[in-house]
């Protein structure tokens, strides 16, 4: 399922971070990288040159679903919190599974000046028993098209209906794992 991503390609290899630590970063409205911590420089194999001002998908792996991500822009960009696992992939095509909490920077004003994510330890049960096979359902629906955009919203569709079957919000099923 994995593809080449801006010429990397993902080496199969899970890099690791310990419990108590927490991967920080903060992005403008477009998403574009103002702050990285140097835990996140570290398994991302990237200097801060190299981030700043760059879009966070840097960091995307092709094995995300683009349905996720779609839901957690439409929810932070309406000035809710969200938590999701997102699995990211380093300048050396290395991967490693995040628990996220991504907030939205409000001004005095109230107003959406742009994005913080904090990110921990994701459980490995719960990736394996849940979340891995969920997104490989979500990504071969949106691989199912030709069209981008049709899949990702055919796959958005099945996880809405997921989450109704379940009685549960997106953020309610993420915190009853």
């Amino acid at each position: 399922m994995s593809e080449k991503r801006s010429g990397v390609q993902p080496s199969g290899k899970e890099r690791h971070f310990k419990p108590e630590e927490l991967i920080v970063s903060k992005t403008d409205l477009k998403g574009r990288i103002t702050y990285a911590n140097e835990l996140f420089l570290s398994l991302a194999d990237f200097s801060e040159k190299e981030v700043l001002g760059q879009p966070h998908s840097l960091i995307r792996h092709p094995d995300m679903p683009r349905c996720i991500f779609k839901m957690l822009w439409d929810e932070i960009a309406a000035g809710h919190e969200i938590f999701a696992y997102v699995v990211n992939m380093g300048k050396k095509g290395d991967h490693y599974w995040v628990y996220a909490h991504i907030t939205p920077t409000f001004d005095a004003a109230h107003k959406v000046i742009g994005y913080h994510s904090n990110r921990r330890v994701a459980d490995p049960r719960i990736l394996k028993q849940t979340i891995i096979p969920l997104y490989a359902e979500l990504r071969k629906i949106e691989d199912s098209t030709a069209n981008r955009k049709d899949g990702m919203m055919a796959a958005s569709k099945v996880l809405a209906q997921k989450l109704s079957d379940a009685g549960m919000a997106y953020d309610k099923f993420i915190q009853s794992l």
